[in-house]
């Protein structure tokens, strides 16, 4: 913890907690008591949840303890973080898109904000109140969307494995309400409804051998300098060709430092601070009450003045220090008094280190000065004293579901030129596994305890359906708190990554309410067909960006999660050899007819196949293998011609690896049908 003493320095700042009215949203008396879907938390997830449910014919209530919609998104985050350019789910590509039409019909398409946007790369940049005004729109724009603000669940009713009902509070006290769901969702980064309804959870680090992960519980790592000597070339080469932004960092692990002991404290916390060099939109902080030890403000370094942090339009810059590690763990577990205070003193720090970079004497003062043209922007956080208003919460709790993902599922699997294959995976991951530090301990040359850093470590995963699925209920699913060790978390805990994970678990909770089952008991295959059509991407490849309208590109992401590829290369254009020919057949007859799969082991075998090499063979001779050992009747010459052509393939030709996943998928779903 911080020790608050006296120094030459006083900080204060005078921070307004009061919230302007919401700009769209219901009173307890304005709504139903019954809903086909309640969704609590209005982060990204939350969002693209409800707007998801709602645009395939539900009604649903969105309760969020905010009066902001957008968690992070707009409390200054500024960037989609993701390493992937490519679209990866409807929702989240139309508000990716929305961000940049915005400034380019805002200011042109010429304009330097159009370009700080950063069009073209992974990392959209943008203004928190844009982002804000986007998503409101967004909400807005479903009719059969309610938002309840500032309320949070405090009891539940369960029957069985059903959860029926919840009850939520007024964030400053006040009189409850109940409302009545089909079904729900905690799209919340505390997963406060998962807890209140008494789902077991994960807080804090699990030890090495829970899981035989290599980077779990309590570890040291330490930079090496790059290009770093590696023992594992292949690895290597694999991890720096993926079509993803690369960083060019490299940490080790410590081993005789790190322990692997299982340790409750999660990673830390920041105020994601907006700040701008514009000189009419800037508000100097003024000098602060709060004190801080000035060797902690000084550890911060003087930090660089013509470039303060991420930068965005508009002359505005990110700030991502300082970082209170240890302060952040009450927030977790803690009522809303402790979490308000919490992040009053992260909010506190941030501004003292900025009011410090500007005027204490320790820093050089032509520093002083041009930190002295770096303010709080007028446009921002209007009515929270221009500053956020939610603190970032980069992990909390984790459900205990009906699977577990962790660092294996982030890595390569063991014969593969790709992650672990799960036959129900409804998103991907990407981004590199991470934690920020979770204690501040060091040892010599170290990084803070608990800071790991895999990039050029980790690979692109499959999210399984089943870490959305509480072991107790069937009819609660947790697209953000979901199924995850602390190493695993670090590769999902993104925005981009969550909105595509809620997106899909409003279309269960669709499929669940048209076949008048729950969530838990829907067929998990068609989820994933549905995905597929729908253009989610559930399966990571390198050469698809820019390609998702592809007629092959649904099939091609759902048999990716069926084990018919054995990289992340699914060459969709080269002529597909009679030897992998052989093996995809031979797995889709096994498909029709067994129920117990190990899809990674099947790829294992996939990539063999494609490693042979071979000669091709014809479209006709492809789908009249295919039809035969699926046993369907319809494989005379003039079926499979009509079949072709339908398929606009030419029948004479060598058949093309993306023209035969779609006969794949084509032939398998008659054969289920027929089933």
């Amino acid at each position: 913890m911080l020790q608050r003493l006296s120094t030459t320095l006083a900080l204060t700042f005078v921070f307004s907690a009061s919230l302007s009215p919401p700009a769209s949203g219901q009173t307890p008396g304005d709504l139903d008591t019954h809903y086909d879907l309640v969704v609590y938390g209005s982060t990204p997830g939350g969002v693209a949840c409800a707007v998801r449910a709602a645009r395939e014919g539900l009604e649903v209530l969105m309760v969020t303890h905010a009066a902001h919609v957008g968690g992070i998104l707009t409390s200054g985050l500024s960037t989609m973080d993701t390493l992937y350019n490519g679209a990866r789910a409807p929702l989240y590509d139309e508000l990716r898109a929305a961000i940049y039409e915005y400034y380019r019909s805002t200011y042109g398409a010429d304009s330097p904000q159009y370009a700080a946007s950063n069009p073209g790369h992974p990392k959209t940049r943008y203004e928190a109140h844009v982002v804000e005004q986007l998503i409101e729109e967004m909400l807005a724009a479903e009719s059969r969307i309610r938002i309840l603000r500032e309320h949070y669940p405090v009891g539940v009713a369960r029957e069985g494995a059903l959860l029926r009902n919840v009850t939520f509070e007024p964030m400053d006290g006040g009189e409850r309400s109940t409302f009545a769901a089909d079904a729900f969702a905690d799209c919340s980064y505390e997963g406060d409804l998962a807890a209140v309804a008494g789902v077991a959870y994960r807080v804090g680090r699990e030890s090495r051998e829970e899981f035989h992960e290599p980077h779990a519980g309590v570890v040291f790592l330490r930079k090496v300098p790059w290009p770093p000597e590696v023992k594992d070339a292949a690895s290597w080469s694999l991890v720096r060709r993926l079509n993803l932004f690369r960083y060019s960092e490299w940490y080790e692990l410590m081993p005789d430092a790190s322990t692997g002991e299982a340790h409750p404290a999660v990673q830390g916390f920041n105020m994601r601070t907006v700040v701008t060099t514009d000189p009419n939109n800037r508000i100097l902080p003024e000098r602060p009450e709060v004190t801080f030890d000035a060797e902690f403000l000084r550890s911060f370094g003087d930090g660089d003045p013509d470039h303060p942090g991420l930068s965005m339009p508009n002359q505005k810059f990110g700030m991502n220090h300082p970082k209170l590690v240890g302060e952040q763990d009450p927030y977790v577990e803690g009522d809303w008094a402790e979490r308000r205070r919490v992040t009053q003193r992260h909010r506190e720090a941030t501004l003292a280190l900025l009011y410090f970079r500007q005027n204490d004497p320790s820093i050089p003062e032509d520093v002083r000065r041009r930190w002295r043209e770096v303010g709080l922007p007028k446009d921002e956080f209007a009515d929270n004293g221009h500053t956020p208003y939610e603190i970032y919460v980069r992990e909390a709790r984790r459900i205990v579901g009906r699977v577990v993902f962790t660092e294996h599922d982030g890595s390569l699997a063991s014969g593969l030129e790709r992650a672990p294959i799960h036959p129900d995976s409804v998103s991907v991951t990407e981004w590199f596994m991470d934690s920020h530090a979770c204690t501040p301990r060091v040892v010599e040359g170290s990084e803070p305890e608990g800071m790991v850093m895999l990039k050029n470590q980790t690979f692109p995963g499959q999210v399984s359906y089943r870490t959305l699925l509480p072991r107790e209920y069937d009819n609660l699913l947790t697209p953000v708190c979901l199924s995850s060790t602390h190493v695993g978390w670090g590769t999902i805990r993104l925005e981009p990554t969550w909105m595509s994970i809620a997106e899909a678990a409003a279309h269960a909770v669709v499929m669940a309410r048209r076949a008048n089952t729950t969530p838990a008991a829907i067929d998990t295959d068609l989820l994933v067909r549905r995905l597929a059509e729908e253009r989610v991407m559930l399966t990571f490849f390198n050469d698809v960006e820019g390609r998702e309208g592809a007629v092959w590109y649904p099939a091609v992401q759902y048999l990716g999660t069926q084990g018919y590829f054995g990289t992340y290369d699914s060459r969709p254009d080269d002529e597909l050899t009679i030897v992998l020919a052989d093996a995809w057949i031979a797995h889709t007859a096994a498909r029709a007819s067994q129920t117990e799969i190990d899809f990674t082991n099947v790829a294992r075998k996939m990539l063999d196949a494609e490693r042979s090499g071979g000669d091709s063979l014809s479209a006709t001779v492809f789908a009249r293998s295919l039809a035969e050992a699926l046993h369907l009747a319809e494989r005379t010459p003039d079926e499979i011609g009509r079949l072709l052509d339908e398929h606009s393939i030419l029948s004479d030709r060598p058949i093309t690896r993306g023209d035969a996943c779609r006969l794949i998928l084509r032939l398998a779903s008659r054969k289920r049908s027929v089933n």
